[in-house]
Parts: structure tokens; C-alpha cells; sequence
């Protein structure tokens, strides 16, 4: 398949598919959707000191970089991705220059070359494994504090915003673990809650109205 690099609209890059009219990042902005989504809206929602993280589509490694940069924590990062970039691609990712951060280049390059199956210290806070996988192998038991569902959409790949896909990552939390993604469609929103999960429909990032977050609660709420 046709792959190309596209300018989002706040400078930053992303991997465009021409024939799916799909990309790896919001053309509204990469770098803006991925603090949105996923550092506001889940990273900085976890208040322990430890927190471990699923990512669902490791892809350019941009919510992998910016968490590193932003969180103030122990981080145990798990990137599943069953089509990897490449290394040519990940050199047109112009990230390390929109965020300013070209103290970090090295680090985001060891994301992408160390090796995949295998947990590696990326920096001493900073915990990372890439697992070369179908989300639909995925059969993780009470394992992650957050997840980062950041699938290509339902338009293109209904079949990764099923209610067996959710099964698996609601199984994949632990006890009060959130779930955050860019998606808000109706058809996603109730594929989560038949799992079980407790679902808000939040602002969007730049470009959409509405964002999904879902957490895992299986403790009957108290009543006063």
C-alpha cells in the first residue's frame, strides 16, 4: 500500500495512505491530538507513581515520545503494532524539532532500533517492550493501568473496534484502568459499555467534537 509523509496542521508529521485516505495522526495536528487524547486525558489521569501502559498501534512511536517527555513517573510501556515503519519513515517524523526537544533525539531513535519482544530500559524511569502483534492475539489478564487505543478508524478497520477487541482490552486493565481513544463514534461507545466498561464522551481534540475515555470498574458502586 501507497505511503506518503503529510504535514499536519500544527507542523508536525504524520504517514499518510492515499488509498485508504487514512493517516497515523490527526491532520488537525499530531503532536496537539496526542496530548489531547492521551497525555491530558489519560496519562495525567493515573495518580500512582508507577503506571503501565498499553499502547494499541506503536506506529511513528509519537504517544511513546511524548509520554517519556511528560510523565513524572515510572513508565512500563508496552507498543503493540503488527506493521511496524520504517526506518526511512521514522527519519521524516520531524517530532523531535516541533516539540524542541533535540535532547531527546536519542532517545526517541533507541524507541524505534531496540529490539522487539523484549523489554528494554529506555531511560532510568522509562520501561519499553514493542510486541510484533494482531490486536486480536492480544491476551493480556489485569495487567495495565491505561491503555492508548490508537487503532486506524472504524471506517477502514471495522474490525479493530469490535466488542471482541474491547473484550480484550477490558481484560487487559487492572481494577479503575482507563481506556482513552480519538474515536467517538456510537458504534465504538457501544462495543465498550457491552464489555463492561463506564464510558465519557469528552471534548475532542483540534478537528473533532468528541473523544471516548472508558474505565474499568467491577466494584459496585457505594451509595450513601
Amino acid at each position: 500500500m501507497k505511503r506518503e509523509i503529510l504535514i499536519t496542521s500544527d507542523g508536525s508529521s504524520t504517514i499518510h495512505l492515499p488509498d485508504w485516505n487514512e493517516q497515523y495522526h490527526s491532520k488537525n495536528g499530531s503532536i496537539n491530538e496526542t496530548y489531547h487524547v492521551f497525555i491530558e486525558n489519560g496519562l495525567k489521569q493515573i495518580e500512582s507513581e508507577k503506571v503501565s501502559i498499553l499502547e494499541i498501534g506503536f506506529g511513528t512511536g509519537l504517544n511513546c515520545l511524548i509520554t517519556y517527555l511528560e510523565a513524572k513517573k515510572q513508565v512500563y510501556y508496552v507498543g503493540v503494532e503488527a506493521y511496524p515503519v520504517t526506518a526511512d519513515e521514522v527519519e521524516k517524523m520531524n517530532f523531535i524539532s516541533i516539540l524542541k526537544a533535540e535532547n531527546e533525539n536519542a532517545i526517541f531513535k533507541k524507541m524505534h532500533k531496540v529490539s522487539w519482544e523484549n523489554q528494554h530500559e529506555i531511560a532510568e524511569n522509562f520501561l519499553l517492550k514493542k510486541r510484533k502483534q494482531f490486536f486480536e492475539d492480544i491476551v493480556d489478564v489485569d495487567a495495565f493501568d491505561l491503555i492508548y487505543f490508537d487503532a486506524f478508524g472504524a471506517r477502514v478497520q471495522p474490525q479493530l473496534w469490535t466488542v471482541e477487541i474491547f473484550q480484550k482490552m477490558y481484560n487487559a486493565l487492572k481494577e479503575k484502568g482507563i481506556l482513552v481513544t480519538y474515536s467517538a463514534k456510537g458504534s465504538v461507545r457501544r462495543a465498550m459499555q457491552e464489555v463492561g466498561f463506564m464510558v465519557e464522551r469528552l471534548p475532542g481534540p483540534p478537528g473533532k467534537r468528541e473523544m471516548l475515555r472508558a474505565r474499568k470498574i467491577t466494584e459496585p458502586l457505594k451509595v450513601n
